[in-house]
């Protein structure tokens, strides 16, 4: 047995990711932690980079609990309580107190009946929209969901797949009102917070939309919410898109490996629909769960995010995001207005984009660029992601640096 015959095509494909720009090649790897002093924030060390200490402006962990010494106590007493690892799947001996104790406080903070875990928010989505899709169901998708949205709808394969242009509710109010009457059901997913952009969905106006067409469905239609950027990272409590628009999903999906600063996803929804998860979901049957020491650990963070601290970092994020939009269009960079920490540089070329990246890497900042075809050609940027332990020198240190860029 040989893969001598396969790899020369693995790497044409190599060679072609490279050619299109969406290669990612070697990753940097962190080696070490240099923790908050003299009124900056946490700098990270990258094996390889001797000393030098990086600005971190590309992390999800919005509000720096992955950090927190309550969350890190948590996780280690856990850990010694309960040993490194499940040991086994949910259903046959993998499910320990912590994570029982984890879904129904994830329930109580979402107002919702039930909730789940699932080994990342990926795979929460893989595991969940499938189960709601039959050989009848019509799939309703935003034009800028994520991958994992994108990926399940192909896993699901539906009778029909529609994508409206992003944010466009007069695109989706066609989609529901041209397919009346065609299927028996329809599913809406969108992302709550859009990854790239940092909006957000109007879960309000999503909602309308759907009861004016529900009763031309036999059954129904089920709107379903990716709320992974959202949750911990938007809203006065945390609570996300739902929050924000005062609209509540039939299913929200989310992450604990963001906001909450450990690993894993989850979903919430009625018992019944729990019920019936537990029981069809092969992401969630055949996989192991998140080691009872990060439901405990991310028990804890979520315990932060909603009492005084957890509002207190919400304040400051939010102010943060502010400093920082202000700041940018004071030297004159395009962004998004909004509330949420995702504040994109819009820089509409690649080798401009590429360039930036370069710079603030030589000024020890870390930054993610995004280009074509990752996102369309025109609309190529660098994604900022603003944290709680960020401070405002931070902030300022970064805005000098762009400044400074003469691209």
């Amino acid at each position: 047995m040989s893969l001598a015959k396969v790899e020369h095509l693995f790497n044409a494909k190599l060679t072609a990711l490279q050619e299109q720009g969406t290669y990612k090649g070697n990753e940097k790897i962190i080696s070490a932690i240099k923790m908050a002093d003299d009124g900056f924030g946490p700098r990270y060390k990258l094996e390889g980079y001797g000393d030098r200490a990086f600005l971190r402006m590309n992390s999800n962990s919005y509000l720096g609990l992955s950090l927190h010494p309550k969350v890190i106590a948590a996780e280690a007493e856990a850990a010694e309580k309960y040993g490194t690892g499940p040991g086994a799947v949910r259903f046959i001996s993998g499910t320990y107190q912590p994570h029982k104790d984890l879904e129904k406080r994830l329930a109580e903070f979402h107002g919702r009946e039930s909730a789940m875990l699932f080994s990342a928010a990926y795979a929460a989505m893989m595991g969940v929209l499938p189960q709601f899709i039959t050989e009848n169901t019509l799939v309703v998708s935003d034009a800028l969901n994520h991958s994992c949205i994108i990926n399940a709808i192909r896993l699901s394969q539906p009778a029909k797949k529609a994508v409206y242009p992003h944010a466009n509710l007069d695109a989706l109010d066609k989609i529901l009102a041209d397919n009346s009457g065609k299927f028996k059901r329809v599913c809406v997913v969108t992302d709550g917070i859009f990854s790239m952009r940092g909006d957000h969905a109007r879960l309000d106006k999503i909602n309308d939309c759907c009861k004016r067409h529900e009763t031309n469905y036999e059954e129904g239609i089920i709107t379903i919410v990716d709320d992974s950027h959202g949750v911990g990272a938007f809203g006065r409590s945390g609570r996300g898109t739902e929050e924000v628009t005062g609209a509540k999903t039939d299913i929200l999906i989310a992450t604990l490996g963001k906001s909450l600063g450990v690993n894993g996803g989850y979903v919430v929804a009625s018992s019944t629909v729990i019920n019936y998860l537990r029981e069809t979901s092969p992401f969630y049957i055949y996989s192991n769960p998140i080691t009872p020491a990060e439901a405990a650990a991310s028990l804890a963070a979520l315990d932060i995010l909603d009492s005084n601290e957890g509002l207190q970092l919400l304040e400051k994020l939010s102010g943060y995001s502010q400093f920082l939009r202000t700041g940018l269009e004071r030297i004159g960079y395009e962004s998004l207005a909004g509330d949420h920490p995702i504040v994109p540089i819009f820089i509409r070329d690649t080798a401009k984009t590429v360039a930036l990246v370069d710079h603030l890497f030589a000024q020890n900042i870390l930054v993610t660029g995004l280009n074509y075809p990752v996102v369309p050609k025109g609309e190529q940027e660098i994604r900022l992601q603003v944290s709680a332990d960020h401070t405002e020198k931070d902030l300022q240190f970064l805005l000098d640096k762009l400044a400074e860029f003469k691209g």
